[in-house]
């Protein structure tokens, strides 16, 4: 193009108005390299042009795969993040049943216990009874002894009974 536009500038003017002669041969050779490059030009436009559009093709699809991951990141983490919520519940909630069942059980042994420990009382209030009987029988019809009676609210061991002799020991000093 520009050097069209210089042998239109070398070339003669007429001298009434915008007319311009130029060398014919000059300005047919000028057409046939336009001729040759200028669809050398427009390919290689046409493939810059197809080259651009695999590029954008090539870049929509790697934001859409981009996009994919990241819903499917997105996805995942609140997955993990229900997951994480529902064992932290589950947790409290087996936690809470373990200090419940806990609880139960404490109240059930301390119950027992205490079942086991009257009953105990109980049996050792009879053996005290009849042992009281016994004694008094051993020392005569229905006397009081010198055993001390026992305290029906605390148990207490029985006194110890005096040693008995040695033998051949008949007792007397």
């Amino acid at each position: 193009m520009d050097r069209l536009e210089e042998l239109v500038e070398r070339g003669r003017r007429w001298p009434f108005g915008n007319l311009v002669m130029v060398d014919r041969e000059a300005f047919l050779n000028l057409i046939d390299q336009m001729r040759i490059s200028v669809p050398q030009e427009i390919r290689r436009l046409q493939e810059l042009e197809s080259e651009r559009e695999r590029n954008v093709a090539r870049a929509q699809e790697d934001a859409r795969a981009i996009i994919a991951q990241a819903h499917e990141d997105a996805a995942r983490l609140l997955d993990q993040q229900e997951i994480k919520r529902q064992a932290e519940l589950d947790a409290r909630r087996i936690l809470e049943r373990a200090r419940r069942e806990a609880r139960e059980t404490r109240a059930g042994a301390d119950a027992y216990a205490a079942q086991v420990l009257a009953e105990l009382d109980r049996r050792v209030r009879q053996i005290a009874r009849t042992i009281q009987n016994g004694l008094r029988e051993l020392n005569g019809s229905g006397e009081e002894t010198a055993v001390e009676p026992v305290d029906e609210t605390v148990a207490t061991p029985p006194p110890e009974a005096e040693p008995a002799p040695a033998e051949g020991d008949d007792g007397a000093e």
